[in-house]
């Protein structure tokens, strides 16, 4: 990654080819994931999944709990349908467990906190040209209403969720709507960083330039790394750094 004449540019981490030479592209797009990247939100989340699962009858024991809470957090990072659909087999009970699970997030939401330089975070990317997107497993709903929680509407350019995409991780649907949205030229031009094995799976299915892990999550450095991660950070606070942007560009 360099500074060059002010552009921050990226050598994409992946060739297509070998005989194709790794090239400098300027980063016009961050695609950043909310929970667990952004926001440090992991115990409510489960929580809220324990809450639904719970309601609908899929939790009717301790030995129920650790093996749904097991599921969830090796899914995590994809929508809470697809989750649900996949504990409950029926449509219906997953369509409750989700409305369910999202009103048990929402009246947690005053307890949420950013992780620790994330806001700096955006706005040395946003200062440095760069486009900066928020995506989320949640319904619109429940993102707008955290996102209104945290005033983060006016330190970002667009936020997404499946609904706005299509589908949700690990599918490429929401980084790629991400560059629609934000006029990037290219997905070369892209990064993208999450905490979960589904977010990696959505940049690199993506084709961004650089797919970046982070450590505020549930998912470790070497679930990451093995999920296709070129890099893993400790957190969203070392990206400007590791982009070559810092307080003082």
């Amino acid at each position: 990654m360099t500074i060059d004449g002010g552009t921050l540019t990226v050598e994409p981490a992946r060739r297509i080819d070998d005989d194709v030479e790794f090239y400098d592209v300027p980063v016009e797009l961050a695609v950043l994931d909310i929970a667990g990247t952004t926001l440090r939100d992991t115990w409510l989340v489960e929580g809220a999944f324990t809450r639904a699962s719970e309601h609908i009858g899929l939790v009717q024991s301790d030995d129920d709990q650790e093996r749904m809470l097991t599921f969830v957090r090796e899914t995590m990072g994809q929508s809470a349908i697809e989750v649900f659909r996949s504990l409950a087999h029926n449509e219906f009970a997953a369509q409750r467990a989700v409305s369910i699970f999202e009103s048990a997030y929402r009246e947690r939401l005053s307890s949420v906190v950013p992780v620790d330089g994330a806001e700096q975070t955006f706005e040395l990317l946003r200062e440095a040209g760069v486009s900066v997107v928020l995506t989320s497993g949640f319904s619109r709903g429940t993102l707008d209403a955290l996102i209104d929680e945290l005033a983060w509407r006016d330190l970002v350019d667009a936020t997404l969720c499946p609904a706005d995409a299509g589908r949700g991780s690990p599918s490429p649907d929401l980084p790629l709507t991400a560059l629609v949205r934000t006029e990037a030229q290219s997905v070369d031009s892209m990064v993208v960083v999450g905490d979960t094995v589904s977010d990696m799976r959505a940049g690199i299915a993506a084709g961004a330039g650089l797919v970046g892990g982070v450590l505020t999550g549930v998912h470790s450095a070497e679930q990451l790394h093995r999920a296709g991660a070129d890099e893993v950070l400790t957190s969203i606070a070392v990206l400007p750094a590791m982009l070559g942007v810092s307080a003082e560009l």
